[in-house]
């Protein structure tokens, strides 16, 4: 039975809220002076919030098409970083091409006195859930999911950039599993060294702590403790620790992290190798480049379904063996015990 959805006349209720009784969008009047400073736009309501910005859904007027607006303002000197990130993203987004990088259509910036005042982003709209709110419960969409996230990657360096900043709340998820990756204000350019330390302290890699030259590595390592995340429900214990890296950093004392499979032993020995292996602190010892993270999924995926066939082959040859559920078999080759319901 679906869900229970109130009704306007014929409408849902969600799809007139935004319209007052005189069928001017409420949006329009509520954000009248973005509006008037963003021709050929409708601003219609706030979705969201981002490093000292706010984001909209807004709809180009010419198309009808919706479109997602950041706004940064300058209030003081301390967001001139908010400003400098926004610039950044539209630098580098604005040249990326591909279905799982978010795009960016234009950049307006307001100015008052000479001054910088606001600034609005004007970029593709994705009607979609984080990731650490859309978590997937079974392991073929969890492969599906981090392979089109390589791919999106993997298209962002051919194109010689670096996102920096992979983590779940930068990573969408919309309907039919289509995957967007999002917040382009740390990326840089391939081999670039940064002056600060720049990340989120329980996914940045430790080249970015010692504020060494990043590469295609720094991004398998940003990945990989998003993946540990997602598979374990714990943080992979990174260089620093601390809630915001920008008000003084805090060394993290060494521990020992501990592999996904010793966590859940039902996740596969190759997965839990690979996310290990994107996670170490040498950027020599994890894979190359995103390419050989999409290949490493692949093989995980293959070795899955080859188990799950032949857990299919017993259970139909043997209805009544310990394989059917009566006793507790040792776990198989890749680290996984044959639970023909988890998959």
């Amino acid at each position: 039975m679906s869900a229970y959805r109130p009704t306007l006349g014929r409408l849902p209720i969600e799809q007139c809220v935004d319209w007052g009784v005189r069928g001017c969008p409420r949006g329009y009047e509520r954000n009248r002076p973005l509006n008037s400073e963003l021709p050929g736009y409708r601003i219609t309501r706030q979705i969201g919030t981002g490093a000292g910005s706010k984001i909209y859904l807004a709809v180009e007027m010419s198309s009808n098409k919706q479109v997602a607006v950041k706004h940064v303002g300058r209030e003081s000197p301390e967001d001139d970083r908010f400003i400098a990130q926004a610039e950044n993203e539209y630098s580098v987004s604005s040249k990326l091409a591909h279905s799982c990088l978010r795009q960016s259509f234009s950049i307006h910036r307001l100015r008052k006195r000479l001054q910088l005042r606001d600034l609005l982003l004007v970029m593709e709209y994705v009607d979609g859930l984080p990731m650490e709110r859309a978590l997937p419960n079974r392991l073929k969409t969890f492969l599906a999911l981090f392979t089109k996230v390589a791919r999106g990657l993997d298209a962002m360096h051919q194109a010689g950039f670096l996102h920096t900043d992979i983590k779940p709340t930068n990573i969408l998820i919309a309907k039919g599993g289509t995957v967007k990756i999002i917040d382009f204000g740390q990326s840089c350019p391939t081999n670039h060294r940064k002056e600060r330390i720049q990340g989120t302290p329980d996914y940045i890699a430790p080249e970015q702590v010692r504020r060494l030259p990043l590469d295609q590595r720094t991004d398998v390592f940003n990945l990989g403790a998003t993946m540990y995340w997602v598979l374990t429900s714990e943080t992979y214990p990174t260089a620093i620790r601390g809630p915001d890296v920008h008000v003084g950093i805090n060394k993290a004392k060494s521990r020992k992290p501990i592999a996904p499979i010793e966590r859940n032993s039902k996740i596969p020995l190759a997965l839990s190798a690979l996310v290990m292996e994107c996670c170490r602190d040498n950027p020599a010892e994890r894979p190359a480049d995103m390419g050989q993270v999409v290949a490493r999924l692949a093989v995980v995926q293959k070795l899955w379904m080859q188990y799950r066939e032949s857990v299919r082959s017993q259970l139909q040859l043997a209805p009544d063996s310990p394989v059917n559920g009566e006793s507790q078999p040792a776990q198989n080759n890749e680290g996984t015990q044959p639970d023909e319901n988890e998959a």
